[in-house]
């Protein structure tokens, strides 16, 4: 693994840890991830869920999500870093590739492949550590584009 040189550098990785650690299931490590500061509310929209605000909210979110999906794998294209201060913005294409349930007990469900966007927002904390202080994820919606252009072809 290569060593950040950059705040943008290390803003990355930290994101990407993110992933890392939904992949592998890991919630110790999803909990060093997200933000611990006193008077400090996290946030967190998974596509099509509501808003979870509060850090043990967001935690049992991960939690129930890991626990539930037998396989989950995030390949992250479209990856913007912007840092000002002790602010960051990471907007990402999340191309997910799950487990979806099997048919029979034992075996493995197909793969199924899903677009979505995320917005994650990270603050540095004292220490220097870039912490996630809010992750906004929303799906696409396959064929709208199409649909779209269709409709612009008739005007």
């Amino acid at each position: 693994m290569s060593t950040a040189r950059t705040e943008s550098e290390r803003v990355e990785l930290a994101n990407t840890a993110l992933y890392e650690a939904v992949e592998r299931g890991d919630t110790v490590a999803m909990e060093q991830l997200w933000l611990n500061e006193p008077g400090v509310e996290v946030s967190c929209v998974h596509p099509g869920w509501p808003v979870l605000r509060g850090r043990s909210e967001v935690l049992r979110s991960y939690a129930l999500i890991m626990a539930s999906t037998d396989y989950i794998q995030f390949f992250l294209t479209d990856v913007e870093v912007s840092v000002t201060g002790d602010t960051a913005l990471v907007t990402c294409t999340e191309n997910i590739l799950s487990g979806a349930p099997a048919e029979n007990e034992g075996e493995l469900g197909p793969l199924v492949g899903q677009l979505v966007v995320a917005t994650n927002v990270f603050r540095r904390t004292a220490g220097g550590e870039w912490k996630v202080w809010s992750h906004h994820g929303s799906p696409v919606l396959a064929g709208e584009e199409d649909e779209e252009d269709d409709g612009d072809e008739s005007s």
